[in-house]
């Protein structure tokens, strides 16, 4: 399945961007969504790093956790501005909704929530029409909040 692109510039006095892809469900499309955030802040951007990481995690979940890891695709859309940067992973659902579980120090796995609720801003998710979307908000600590 090739990524449908949808990208906005311009048009908004506080500078923002958005991208949104939609990427097939399967392993490898954790670097694509990665480069999603790439192409969307750039690698100068000051939270890049933090977002990629928390990015990476969400796709992984999509992936491992829900039906868009089982033939599916997910969405990743990352939204910008001066102050802050919010990225929403859309999947195909699963049976529950996500659980930010604590996990022994010898588990292989389990942190991916736990770690965006320690360091984004702001997240949460929301269960609609079979699908679950996952959003967290990182913000600039130089500059005042703007929402995104």
């Amino acid at each position: 399945m090739a990524p449908d692109f949808h990208r906005v510039n311009g048009g908004d006095p506080l500078g923002s961007r958005d991208l949104t892809v939609r990427l097939p469900g399967i392993p490898s499309q954790v670097s694509r969504a990665r480069g999603i955030v790439t192409a969307a802040l750039g690698r100068d951007h000051p939270l890049y790093d933090d977002v990629v990481l928390l990015t990476s995690e969400l796709a992984t979940n999509a992936i491992l956790h829900t039906r868009s890891g089982a033939g599916g695709s997910f969405t990743v859309a990352v939204i910008s501005s001066e102050s802050a940067v919010r990225v929403c992973v859309s999947d195909s659902g699963s049976d529950g909704p996500p659980c930010v579980c604590r996990t022994s120090t010898q588990a292989t796995s389990g942190r991916g929530l736990p770690l965006i609720e320690a360091i984004s801003n702001r997240w949460g998710f929301t269960r609609e029409g079979g699908s679950t979307t996952v959003w967290f908000e990182l913000l600039r600590a130089d500059l005042p909040a703007v929402a995104v």
